[in-house]
């Protein structure tokens, strides 16, 4: 029985079938994983959310980087798994393919761009799935389907054979339930089988605590008690005095500027039709000017320099992954960008820096999953796969 035929939540791409088994031995071996429709599969069309990039796009020669490595070591890939389109949102709603279901919470989005990984795997449809990660495309729909997921130190894992779309932060991430798994995985992706470093100071970030709904942060209290007691060393930390709404901002320019300049040839040549919010967003890039974008790429040197110097020697950094729980399946348009907007101010932490970050699935409120978030140093990855694994 193929990956479609169980697909009961509408995670997998039925227009793009692909199997593919992998080596007879390896640390993953047997075990089935879903794609994100990014990343390239020799003989089969890449999608990137949006019918029109699929047709009007050359069939893959070669299959990416990210696949290669996976099957190399055992794993089996079972299908091609649904995103935004052109990855441009953090909602999980698609216009052309539909809305895969949040098994966690099925009134709720399943976020996205990485909707259909994260809802295969919340639904036990594949052991692990993998997903992108540029603004939150992975960290958000772990946090809203209650499971494990993370983003890489930016250009960890390559990204040859998959689509870019805002190079200077797009990432690779994936999804897992078993804590165990997970660091398989990661372990795979980022050809690094070196002993993990060891965390040594735990940082709890004030103004992302405040930028998360107060419900939120009740909720996460027992799980930031459980992780300071790990730690000898434990503080509270204010990121930006001046709070986290300017480094979103920043991100919001960089990002869309880097978005524009990578795909405005496709979007001028064919003019595809964009759903709510992502219509707007792509009208607004188009806009944007370098005298606009220049201070804010000015001031991301200055946000990571402070994080680099904050997350040295085996600090760690804890903050809520999105302010709350998943949104309410057919909210407005507006209402779904302040929310976006509001998710971002904690997003753009380890955006701007290029640093990893991973999303525990350890509070909940209302029934719902609520991520929490451990971001480390530039390549300190494996040290956060370690603590996922003793956490989790």
């Amino acid at each position: 029985m193929s990956i479609h035929d169980q697909d009961r939540v509408g995670a997998f791409m039925p227009a793009s079938p692909v199997e593919r088994d992998g080596a007879p031995a390896g640390p993953l071996a047997g075990l089935a994983f879903g794609l994100k429709d990014l990343f390239d599969v020799s003989g089969v069309p890449t999608g990137f959310g949006h019918p029109v990039w699929r047709s009007s796009h050359p069939v893959p020669q070669a299959d990416s980087v990210v696949l290669t490595r996976l099957l190399a070591a055992g794993a089996r890939l079972v299908g091609k798994t649904h995103c935004d389109e052109l990855c441009y949102s953090l909602n999980g709603e698609n216009p052309h393919y539909g809305t895969p279901v949040n098994s966690a919470a099925p009134d709720r989005l399943p976020g996205g761009s990485s909707s259909g990984s994260a809802a295969a795997v919340a639904a036990g449809l594949v052991p692990f799935a993998v997903g992108s990660d540029t603004g939150g495309s992975v960290r958000v729909p772990a946090s809203y389907c209650g499971v494990i997921g993370m983003r890489t130190t930016h250009d960890a894992v390559p990204l040859e054979g998959a689509v870019p779309f805002a190079p200077s932060y797009d990432t690779v991430g994936w999804f897992a339930r078993d804590a165990a798994l997970f660091e398989k995985v990661g372990r795979v992706l980022l050809a690094d089988s070196a002993p993990a470093g060891a965390p040594r100071r735990l940082l709890i970030a004030t103004d992302a605590l405040a930028r998360a709904l107060p419900e939120t942060v009740s909720a996460m209290a027992p799980t930031l008690e459980r992780i300071a007691s790990r730690f000898g060393s434990v503080a509270d930390v204010t990121l930006n005095p001046q709070g986290l709404e300017p480094w979103m901002q920043d991100f919001r320019l960089i990002q869309g500027s880097d978005i524009w300049a990578t795909h405005q040839a496709w979007i001028r040549s064919l003019s595809p039709d964009f759903g709510g919010g992502i219509r707007e967003r792509f009208k607004w890039v188009s806009t944007l000017t370098d005298e606009q974008v220049a201070p804010a790429r000015q001031r991301r040197l200055e946000i990571r320099s402070r994080l680099n110097e904050l997350l040295a020697d085996g600090t760690v950094l804890v903050i809520p992954t999105t302010p709350g729980i998943a949104p309410l399946r057919g909210l407005p348009v507006p209402e779904l960008e302040a929310w976006r907007n509001r998710c971002l101010g904690l997003l753009c932490i380890a955006g701007h820096a290029g640093l990893p970050q991973i999303s525990l699935p350890m509070a909940n409120l209302g029934g719902c999953p609520i991520g929490v978030s451990l971001i480390a140093a530039s390549g300190c990855d494996t040290m956060l796969l370690d603590m996922g694994a003793s956490l989790c």
